[in-house]
């Protein structure tokens, strides 16, 4: 494909998202902006989330990871579907009950303004890199496939990309991307679907003669349980999958935000269990898609990139003819922008509600206050882009869940000693608690290996960090009356 036929696809895309928002975002107010008025049909929502959950990391880096690990992702995939039953069960009850905007607002009553604010504080950091590292997997393939052959810069790349998405979420807000993520998620998996079943059919594959490949290279395999040491170790691929659910979900305000604009609770419950069902699925299929790319790769005699992130924007946009190129180009701004869409909008609510105190301001005040923090973020994202781009050696999905192991740890302490303890824990020393936590986890994983003969810690990362929060809140905890 051209340049200038990538770029045509690209500008229609955009238009079709800017008209959305140009239809959800009348008479907006900052009601609007931030729960879409309690009025979202709980199946748009479980459809939309598909595509800001999976994101452009999923849509790149989980097929680039199956010729090495083959589909043990999906002991972390099991895990999640564990994690979003708790959500179901525990922390949606608490948040529909308090009717709350912010989630964060729970810490504040039921411990103080202290751990509210530190609570806020953690999830702004940790989805500010996260989101910013799922932005950069997508301006990436942009810069490899359209702007490089320009003379483009990566950095009027990001910023023209970044720029877009803030033009059509800052007036809507969550409203607008409950449609938007909808619309965006449409393409993701229609994306995957087509894409496997053209490359199946390149290579002559039934279904069961697809299925038959796969397992004959190995790919199919799943379980790890004979190796403790290892990173693919089941037990710590299914449980950190499973509190990187619970905190990346159930305690992030980008993701609960859309929930809580459901009506009800039950309707909330629905809209996590069936996007919980389809999400299993959807990630099944990106597994055989990776299997695919690299068997067509083999019968054809392509080598391999060294950054295997990059496999399958290769061949989409040289091997596997337009369909699947232009179809590649769809899913994966789709999945990277609706997740970076509903990402700003959530950062932008917790500011505004949990540091700028909104309850008691003018609509004037909040909407011009909105605008600043709104593009602040947008900026952020930015700068965030650019330096990662400067130390990344990793692939993304490896970097994204590293920073949630680290970020997200103390959230999962926090919530976790508020729901099931009685005890009183607040003050001054909550925040430097929930500092010394990460920096303690990093200490422990770096010497894992050394002190646990050979027993490497990795994506478990986020259990130690959440209990040495835990821990630490019980020091300076006391009975409550």
């Amino acid at each position: 494909m051209t340049p200038l036929f990538v770029s045509s696809i690209i500008l229609i895309y955009f238009a079709a998202l800017i008209t959305i928002s140009y239809f959800t975002s009348k008479g907006a107010d900052s009601n609007t902006f931030f729960t879409a008025n309690r009025q979202s049909p709980w199946y748009l929502v479980a459809f939309g989330m598909i595509g800001s959950t999976l994101s452009g990391v999923t849509f790149v880096s989980v097929p680039g990871a199956v010729g090495k690990v083959g589909f043990a992702y999906f002991q972390v995939v099991l895990g999640y579907l564990v994690g979003y039953w708790v959500i179901i069960g525990v922390l949606m009850p608490i948040y529909y009950r308090l009717k709350v905007i912010s989630i964060y607002t729970y810490l504040e009553q039921r411990f103080d303004i202290w751990s509210y604010r530190t609570g806020a504080f953690v999830f702004l950091v940790g989805r500010s890199i996260g989101s910013s590292l799922r932005l950069f997997l997508a301006a990436t393939v942009l810069q490899l496939f359209l702007f490089d052959a320009w003379g483009v810069p990566f950095f009027l790349t990001v910023a023209v990309t970044i720029a877009l998405i803030w033009i059509y979420t800052f007036k809507g807000g969550v409203k607008t991307i409950i449609w938007t993520d909808t619309f965006q998620t449409i393409f993701l998996v229609g994306a995957v679907v087509i894409t496997v079943w053209q490359i199946a059919d390149k290579l002559g594959f039934s279904f069961g003669d697809m299925v038959n490949a796969i397992q004959a290279k190995g790919y199919s395999r799943i379980f790890v349980f004979d190796e403790p040491n290892s990173s693919l170790f089941f037990p710590k691929q299914f449980f950190g999958g499973m509190f990187i659910t619970i905190a990346m979900t159930g305690l992030d305000q980008e993701i609960m935000q859309k929930n809580l604009t459901c009506k009800t609770l039950y309707d909330g419950q629905k809209n996590m269990f069936w996007f919980s069902i389809v999400l299993v699925i959807v990630n099944l299929l990106f597994l055989t898609l990776g299997a695919l790319l690299f068997l067509y790769c083999e019968q054809k005699g392509i080598s391999i990139p060294q950054y295997t992130d990059e496999l399958f924007p290769r061949l989409a946009f040289n091997e596997l003819g337009p369909l699947v190129g232009i179809l590649f180009l769809l899913g994966i701004t789709a999945s990277s922008y609706a997740s970076a869409d509903s990402a700003l909008a959530g950062l932008t609510t917790s500011f505004c509600i949990d540091f700028l105190n909104f309850k008691n301001k003018d609509e004037k005040t909040k909407q011009r206050q909105k605008f600043i923090v709104h593009l602040s973020f947008s900026v952020l994202f930015l700068i965030i882009i650019l330096v990662f781009k400067e130390v990344n050696e990793k692939t993304v999905i490896d970097a994204v869940l590293n920073v949630a192991g680290y970020t997200y740890g103390p959230l999962l302490g926090l919530f976790t000693f508020g729901i099931f303890t009685k005890r009183k824990a607040g003050g001054k020393l909550v925040p430097i608690i929930c500092l010394i936590s990460p920096l303690l986890s990093y200490w422990i994983s770096y010497n894992s290996a050394t002190w646990f003969s050979g027993y490497k810690i990795s994506i478990e990362i986020l259990i130690v960090n959440g209990l040495i929060t835990f821990l630490g809140l019980w020091m300076i905890s006391k009975k409550e009356k």
